[in-house]
């Protein structure tokens, strides 16, 4: 399992830091991903870090966003900074695994103005 956490109620322009973590030993970790749900509308992919390190990122989130992974530690992470009021969302980690997908309970992270 995943827990994530580290949501809450920040104003527009400050940052926060998700962390996610698995519960017990995992293996075959392919990658790790960050999607978020913002109310009404879907599930947007927000970041990926491959087992190797390698990044990608939504394009609109470039430059406020950062992901890192613990592999040690099977946790992933999520600076997000200058946060905006569109950035209001729960947010949920992912596991790629090479024989499964997991999933974070979500975290909710509001953005006021």
């Amino acid at each position: 399992q995943l827990q994530a956490s580290g949501g809450g109620l920040v104003q527009a322009g400050g940052s926060l830091r998700l962390s996610c973590a698995a519960s017990g030993r995992i293996f075959g970790i392919n990658s790790m991903r960050w999607y978020r749900q913002a109310p009404g509308k879907q599930r947007e992919l927000v970041a990926s870090i491959t087992s190797g390190g390698t990044t990608d990122y939504a394009d609109s989130l470039k430059g406020r966003f950062t992901i890192s992974r613990d592999n040690a530690k099977n946790t992933v992470y999520l600076q997000m900074n200058s946060l905006k009021p569109e950035d209001t969302a729960v947010y949920y980690c992912n596991f790629l695994l090479y024989t499964a997908t997991l999933w974070g309970q979500g975290t909710l992270v509001t953005v006021s103005s």
